[in-house]
């Protein structure tokens, strides 16, 4: 392509889903992970007294919201990610009993 050289990178970021040159995802997930954790720990910091149907309805608009963020073209393959992310729903379960 008239000489020119493309620049090899690790990872790049396309439609909010950061692709690997391994294709793991990894950093993917571990970064909807992290934003799900951080925005977990803000509703649980604002607001303590609510009941748990509230808990509830901002759980699934606010946090698995950026869990299941096309979740069908990273689907993890490793048990390590997965844990990640079902230690998140667990985390939830706990609260909402």
């Amino acid at each position: 392509m008239c000489d020119l050289q493309l620049q090899r990178c690790d990872s790049t970021k396309d439609l909010g889903v950061i692709i690997d040159s391994s294709l793991t995802f990894e950093d993917h997930i571990t970064a909807k992970v992290n934003k799900a954790y951080s925005v977990l720990g803000i509703i649980k910091r604002n607001v303590q007294h609510i009941g748990k149907d509230a808990f509830v309805l901002l759980y699934k608009s606010m946090v698995r919201s950026h869990l299941e963020f096309s979740n069908s073209v990273w689907p993890p393959d490793r048990v390590g990610l997965i844990c990640n992310i079902l230690a998140i729903v667990r985390n939830i379960t706990m609260k909402s009993e």
